[in-house]
């Protein structure tokens, strides 16, 4: 009998660091299905201006669902202008309880330069405990490699690359072709 799933999707990984009042939301920019790269150069971090206030957001997962729950996230952040936190637990209760949402397939770092957060669809609005967090294919490698780099003496943006640098050495599903976002914090 033929197997008749999808393959699956690989590729991303996306990291958050947070130092010297400045966050950085890095990302690669491989999209693979199976063992076979389709794109090398998606663009997978973003930066939202609801209502004047700047959020720099970075996804893995299904692109289509990750762009619903930053559409989501947007509209969170316009009734609730410069409160991320808020905007964030609102998106992850809606995501863990409505039937249509539940079923996306996708994670988010979303920082306003202040506040940092991985919000799951586990219904989880996590604050990182060491200023670095990661997620995607090759998540853990650019964690663990920020994580290592943080009592250099780098900017944010220098450890958010070089994290990114470690993963894609370490993670088939990751290639050094970044997007990058710096967000301060005012």
């Amino acid at each position: 009998m033929a197997d008749t799933t999808f393959p699956d999707w690989h590729g991303t990984t996306i990291i958050g660091v947070r130092k010297g009042g400045k966050v950085v939301i890095a990302g690669d920019g491989q999209v693979s299905v199976g063992q076979t790269v389709m794109k090398g150069t998606a663009r997978k971090v973003r930066r939202l201006s609801p209502s004047g206030n700047d959020v720099i957001c970075g996804f893995a997962g299904s692109t289509a669902d990750a762009f619903t729950l930053l559409e989501r996230l947007e509209k969170k952040l316009e009734a609730t202008p410069g409160q991320l936190a808020r905007a964030s637990v609102d998106l992850a209760k809606d995501w863990r309880t409505d039937k249509y949402l539940q079923k996306l397939e996708a994670m988010l770092i979303v920082s306003d330069g202040k506040d940092l957060f991985v919000i799951t669809g586990a219904g989880d609005v996590l604050e990182p405990e060491f200023d670095v967090t990661a997620i995607g294919s090759g998540g853990n490698y650019a964690l663990a490699a920020g994580r290592a780099l943080m009592d250099q003496d780098l900017d944010a943006e220098e450890i958010a690359r070089r994290a990114m640098g470690i993963a894609a050495d370490i993670c088939v599903y990751t290639n050094g072709n970044l997007t990058v976002e710096t967000i301060s914090n005012d």
